[in-house]
């Protein structure tokens, strides 16, 4: 009995102490509940399911470690049911009757934009994991925080592909609703900055039928677009992707790109039968790095998701569960960081008569110092770093996924400092443009080749490629009717080139010829309303002879030119008529030869003025001096003028005439062989035919006439052809009998006439360069890139020589501009400069001599005795006095020294006969200075041999010589010496 008293007294006292213990723990651990709102879809909707299941376990686990902590958040859960009324009430639940302080949810951006009203009222933060769409922002409301990321963040990382693989042209495909709507601009303006059109936007409802959607899906069939961004729901989303492969379009040339949403939805839980209908689609999702807690936590979340939902299998976790785990984690930390205060409801002053639920709703006193903490909250979730900016979460790193087989391969990464990568390694210098930037793609079809975005409808419409009809110039367009066959075909030169052209595209195109006419078989308008049907969508193309203009292109697209192109002139060409008589006249114009003549008398005066005093070439009759004057300044003209000049002054007026005269007569015989080795140019530029008031002309379906009027010719003047025989007809009027001086016309169409027509014209001035010959497109056809690499392939090559002789034959020299030559006869403008220093030098030697003249000989012109003597009397003797010899010049006196010392040697006996006689020649026949034996009546003296010979023999002579000696016969040989000296006294003084 004592034993066991013992025992019992022993069980009582541990069992009052453990009593005790837990009472204590108890007391030391209390915390206070917080009350927070859960809005999900819950009812047959399996993501719900996964996110309340992840929020649970999330509060379990962070309570788990943060044991200390005094609040704990208490849920309560609501299903929303699906509906934007059902959240909306769900929340006003929450709030007014368990005055939860937070609410996590609602599920889709719809019901958020209603939720997100009533947390804004009641200071209540709203934090949604799952409603992406952009204008959800927290500008609207903020109290409404983003657990997740914007959808906006993505359309980078899909602007991105579309330019790695050169995409031109891509069509959104998205749900008619909120969601769908919202990433739509931000999608177009990140498009558009890589140079992506989108031509159609494809809005799809959420209830539509399998029929709605197949009749959607043909549509897009029928457009050239190839290329298709899926924003919408995952179970809209399968339905069109089920059908796209029905009707073919899964097939090779075809590209999808889904968003993070719908990759998410679609890629979580991957379905066979769903994967199967989109292999090769692209997805983009948020990226979500691997961790062993994140491995731990797939694991345990199974186990629990498994024991409560027993009758869901192959359940797997997504990134809206996670999402709600972090968010969970975070709101627990923030309501911790808030303290254990103002826990509590103002409650609203309703009225008794109000019949509203909003009229009552209280206004939580924790909301505003709740949201600053969420705001400042960070740490590490399993989705990685979790922080928010402005409520928004912040974690733009996007993983590119590939569907092939029964899920998404990873292919690569994109960030928005690198862009697209292989690998997140920062240091692998990876371009972020570069296809190589991320693994192959398996695209629909099953094939590694990139696709073009771009086909032909599958309608098999074929592209309808208006042509023009031409009267003239059919080398570049012909279009020729069958009336027994009813057919056309079209041919030229254009039609070639673009025919090789697409014969070279990676893919086929079929397209057909229409011929831009009128039912009778005319031309239907210009080459600018033909441009303009493509703008009016027409036609898918033009091809023929379009010139590039800016004009045009306004409301088109060019390829590059095929062919260049220039605005140029074309005149006729001169023949000269070499039979002529006075041919020999046209070097030079009649001005420049009147100045010519002009300053040959004036030089030649110039010099007489400057020698005739003291040159005896320059004295005599006035008749042989005026001859004088003009032999001497003419025979300069082949240098070979006889007369020595004297004065320095006269030199210097002489060598610098020389110089006028070698490039005088240098330049008439370049000219005269220029005449008659070249042909020459009626018209050698633009201005003169505007200055001389000439017809010209222009192609009638040319767009010259405006360039015409803009350079300042008069509308009267402008005469417009049709044909290259039309021209040449109003060529061979000319301008004054209602033809044409020049032809404007772009430098193709002036080949080909030149080609017939060439010896007898040319081409002159290049007015201005234009675009060249382009085919032409509507705006952002994604043929043009093509078509203009092709082009360029083939100018590169033989193929578009080989084409261009084939049609307008081997081009000839005379083709080429400026090969006649546009010499024009030498007129004074080109040498007025070498005449203006010619005639300076002459006018300055000229005064020069004057002022000397008169300077010196002025004292004996104003003698005292001669005071009264007029002016006029006085010119007159300063002239008697200047045709008088000038007996102190420098060369009279030479001269004279010259016979003494000549004379003094004879006496002395030191020369012999043959010296002296060439002695006295040289001062008798040579001296220019005081020998007047050639131009005045003073017989000259000769001293023969004989009389050299022997002294004192007796010579004859002549009586008027006798006059001139004193009428002594000088006997011996100081006698004949005196009678020399004498006579060259004689002589000097006339």
């Amino acid at each position: 009995m004592k034993k066991n008293h013992s025992k019992a007294v022993l069980s009582f006292f541990f069992f009052s102490v453990k009593i005790l213990f837990t009472e204590m723990g108890m007391a030391e651990n209390i915390s206070i509940p917080v009350n927070i709102g859960v809005v999900l879809d819950l009812d047959n909707d399996l993501d719900g399911k996964i996110a309340l299941s992840c929020i649970e376990m999330a509060l379990s686990d962070f309570y788990a470690t943060h044991g200390d902590y005094k609040t704990r958040l208490v849920l309560n859960t609501r299903d929303s049911m699906k509906d934007v009324v059902g959240a909306a009430a769900a929340a006003l639940d929450l709030i007014k009757n368990v005055e939860v302080h937070a609410i996590l949810g609602p599920t889709t951006s719809m019901q958020a934009s209603f939720v997100i009203d009533l947390g804004e009222k009641a200071q209540v933060p709203i934090i949604s994991f799952s409603a992406s769409s952009p204008s959800l922002t927290s500008i609207r409301s903020t109290y409404f925080v983003r657990a997740t990321l914007n959808d906006s963040t993505q359309v980078n990382a899909i602007s991105e592909l579309v330019k790695t693989y050169k995409w031109r042209e891509a069509v959104p495909i998205y749900m008619d609703n909120e969601y769908g709507e919202g990433i739509i601009p931000y999608l177009i303006d990140a498009l558009q900055a890589v140079n992506a059109r989108v031509p159609y936007r494809s809005v799809i409802s959420p209830s539509a039928t399998d029929d709605r959607i197949v009749v959607e899906l043909y549509k897009l069939m029928g457009m050239q677009t190839r290329v298709f961004i899926v924003h919408m729901y995952g179970s809209l989303g399968t339905r069109i992707f089920a059908k796209a492969k029905e009707i073919g379009m899964m097939s090779e040339g075809y590209v999808w790109i889904m968003t993070d949403g719908l990759t998410a939805d679609l890629l979580s839980s991957p379905n066979p039968s769903v994967t199967g209908t989109m292999q090769g689609v692209l997805g983009v999702k948020s990226y979500v790095p691997s961790t062993k807690e994140l491995q731990d936590f797939r694991v345990r979340w199974k186990r629990k998701f498994q024991q409560d939902n027993p009758f869901i299998i192959d359940a797997e976790l997504n990134i809206y569960g996670l999402r709600g785990y972090d968010a969970a984690t975070a709101l627990a930390l923030a309501v911790e960081k808030t303290g254990t205060t103002n826990f509590g409801f103002l409650k609203a002053n309703a009225s008794s008569t109000s019949s509203t639920d909003l009229a009552s709703l209280g206004v939580s006193f924790n909301g505003p110092s709740l949201l600053q903490a969420l705001s400042n909250t960070s740490f590490k979730g399993l989705t990685g770093n979790y922080h928010f900016v402005d409520g928004q979460l912040q974690s733009p790193v996007f993983q590119i996924v590939n569907v092939n087989g029964n899920g998404g391969r990873e292919i690569g990464f994109w960030t928005p400092k690198i862009g697209l990568v292989k690998q997140l390694v920062p240091s692998n210098g990876m371009n972020s443009t570069s296809v190589s930037g991320i693994s192959t793609v398996i695209f629909p079809g099953d094939t590694t080749v990139v696709p073009k975005g771009w086909g032909i409808p599958t309608n098999e419409n074929k592209l309808m490629i208006g042509v023009p009809v031409k009267s003239s110039l059919r080398q570049f367009v012909d279009v020729i009717y069958n009336p027994s066959s009813n057919t056309t075909t079209v041919t030229g030169f254009c039609i070639d080139v673009f025919d090789t052209v697409v014969k070279t595209l990676p893919y086929d195109l079929a397209y057909e010829y229409v011929p831009f006419a009128k039912p009778d078989g005319k031309r239907a308008g210009s080459y600018n309303d033909l441009v303009y049907q493509v703008y009016l969508k027409n036609f898918d193309a033009v091809v023929g002879d379009i010139t590039i203009l800016y004009s045009r292109s306004l409301f088109v697209d060019y390829t590059l030119p095929y062919m260049e192109s220039s605005v140029s002139v074309m005149v006729p060409i001169e023949g000269h008529n070499t039979e002529s008589a006075w041919f020999f006249l046209k070097p030079l114009t009649w001005d420049l030869w009147v100045s010519t003549l002009i300053f040959f008398v004036f030089i030649g005066f110039v010099v007489w003025v400057l020698e005739h005093r003291i040159n005896g070439d320059f004295r005599g009759p006035a008749s042989h001096q005026a001859g004088t004057i003009f032999w001497f300044s003419f025979s300069t003209m082949v240098f070979s003028q006889r007369e020595r000049v004297i004065s320095n002054l006269s030199r210097v007026v002489v060598i610098i005439w020389c110089f006028v005269v070698l490039i005088l007569t240098q330049s008439y015989t370049a000219s005269l062989s220029s005449l008659l080795t070249v042909q020459q140019l009626k018209v050698t530029n633009v201005n003169e035919l505007i200055k001389k008031g000439e017809n010209v002309g222009y192609h009638n379906d040319s767009f010259i006439l405006r360039t015409l009027l803009d350079l300042g010719f008069d509308r009267s003047k402008l005469i417009v052809y049709n044909s290259p025989e039309e021209c040449l007809e109003l060529f061979s009027k000319g301008s004054g009998n209602g033809g044409i001086a020049a032809a404007f016309d772009e430098e193709p169409y002036m080949k080909v006439f030149l080609s017939k027509y060439c010896p007898k014209y040319t081409m002159i001035d290049a007015l201005f360069k234009t675009g060249g010959f382009g085919f032409v497109f509507p705006k952002g056809s994604p043929l043009v890139p093509d078509i203009s690499l092709a082009i360029l392939n083939m100018i590169e090559g033989d193929t578009m020589k080989e084409i261009q002789d084939k049609w307008f034959g081997k081009q000839t020299s005379c083709l080429n501009s400026g090969t006649s030559s546009s010499s024009n006869s030498l007129s004074i403008k080109t040498f007025w400069g070498l005449f203006l220093i010619s005639g300076i030098a002459a006018l300055l030697a000229l005064i020069i001599f004057i002022v000397m003249f008169v300077h010196q000989e002025w004292r004996v012109v104003l003698r005292p005795s001669d005071s009264t003597t007029s002016i006029w009397s006085k010119i007159r003797h300063l002239y008697i006095i200047f045709n008088q010899r000038d007996l102190t010049a420098h060369t009279c006196r030479k001269s004279k020294a010259d016979e003494r010392n000549g004379i003094h040697l004879q006496s002395m006996g030191v020369a012999s006969q043959s010296s002296y006689s060439a002695h006295a020649e040289f001062h008798g026949l040579s001296s220019a200075g005081c020998d007047s034996s050639r131009n005045s009546q003073t017989p000259r003296v000769v001293i023969s041999a004989d009389l050299l010979a022997n002294p004192n023999q007796e010579r004859p002579v002549k009586e008027n010589q006798k006059s001139n000696v004193n009428h002594q016969t000088p006997t011996r040989t100081d006698q004949g010496s005196n009678a020399i000296f004498h006579q060259r006294s004689k002589s000097c003084t006339r």
